[in-house]
């Protein structure tokens, strides 16, 4: 008994020709056949020559979309070759974009630091008005502020020799630092 293949539906080139003497109406089914058909092939073509595999789904998009385009504009002279033809336009595409990424990476290195957003001007430091805003904290808020930054203590360090928890000199550090903070910018005193 012999078993039926699986795939007793139309070659590529009827399915070509279908899609092309079908315009401006569309064969939908037969464009989704030859894309069912074409679309890995074309994946793996993408892989191969691109290397990503979010580049070449892209070039399978784009290659379905002209196959489909130019089978409905009636450019395929020989549908036997469809597939000669889909990956003629995938090498195509490929050049396309390899020579706008090498166009890209050339205006880059041109112009790339007139490109370049500037620099943001550093902040003027005012050493008085930092003196005075840390002069007005509590003596234990500017004592936790002086003993982290300018002597580079620890939390740890620190609760042991002002006799506190951890957590309490990060909450006096915390909260120096916001009254120092609003001082320095001149949100509140």
């Amino acid at each position: 008994m012999l078993i039926p293949d699986a795939d007793t539906g139309p070659d590529d080139a009827t399915l070509a020709l279908r899609v092309g003497q079908a315009a401006p109406a569309t064969d939908a089914g037969a464009e989704a056949e030859l894309c069912r058909r074409l679309a890995p092939r074309v994946r793996l073509y993408g892989l191969r020559h691109l290397g990503n595999e979010a580049a070449a789904a892209d070039l399978m998009q784009q290659v379905m979309l002209l196959m489909i385009e130019r089978l409905r504009a009636g450019a395929l002279r020989e549908p036997e070759r469809l597939a000669s033809f889909v990956f003629g336009i995938c090498r195509m595409a490929v050049l396309d974009l390899r020579r706008g990424h090498a166009r890209r990476e050339r205006l880059l290195e041109t112009y790339g630091d007139a490109l370049a957003p500037p620099e943001p001007p550093a902040p003027e430091f005012d050493r008085e008005r930092l003196t005075r805003c840390l002069e007005c904290l509590p003596e234990r808020e500017r004592t936790v502020l002086l003993m982290t930054f300018y002597d580079d203590m620890p939390a740890e360090a620190l609760a042991n020799e002002l006799n506190l928890s951890q957590a309490n000199v990060r909450v006096i550090r915390h909260r120096g630092l916001e009254r120092l903070r609003a001082c320095v910018t001149g949100e509140s005193a």
